[in-house]
């Protein structure tokens, strides 16, 4: 269980981000379309996991809105942004902020994703929903970058994150 805060008020999560260095767990998670997406779908791919409670909160938008312009016009590298928002929301929100280069998934068919990645948050305001992080997923399925950001309210830190890719 990771400890972080929001506002200031602790908050934790189910567990913790995977390890550098080990295998992602597997996940499958819902396209705007409603249709799956799985890790096995896109193997082969640097992956970038930008993972946030809502597209609906500022922070969150802005993350999406950055790596839709920075990580995805690199060679080979797919940005997931991953919310437990209704796939109805994400595609009005990437329609309407003309989001083109980052695929929006939901997890709220998938109970077990937000426990593998250690992301649920278990208490506080925004239980139920997932914390901020981000985790690079390398061509051979590897963790090679994560952060879990220590204040939900909080961009993640992109430069660290881009440099791993």
């Amino acid at each position: 269980m990771a400890k972080i805060t929001l506002k200031g008020n602790p908050v934790n999560t189910s567990g913790n981000l995977p390890l550098k260095g080990s295998k992602a767990p597997k996940f499958t998670l819902v396209k705007s379309d409603l249709s799956n997406l799985s890790l096995a779908d896109i193997k082969g791919k640097n992956i970038v996991l930008s993972i946030s409670p809502s597209l609906d909160t500022s922070v969150c938008a802005t993350s999406v809105r950055k790596f839709n312009k920075l990580a995805s016009g690199r060679d080979n590298t797919l940005v997931l942004a991953i919310t437990k928002d209704l796939p109805f929301a994400s595609a009005r929100f990437c329609t309407t902020e003309g989001i083109t280069n980052v695929v929006a998934l939901s997890g709220f068919r998938d109970k077990a994703f937000g426990k593998a990645y250690g992301v649920d948050l278990i208490d506080g305001p925004m239980a139920g929903l997932y914390a901020r992080g981000i985790i690079i997923i390398d061509t051979r399925g590897t963790v090679i970058y994560t952060q879990l950001v220590p204040e939900i309210t909080q961009e993640p830190d992109y430069d660290a994150a881009l440099a791993a890719l």
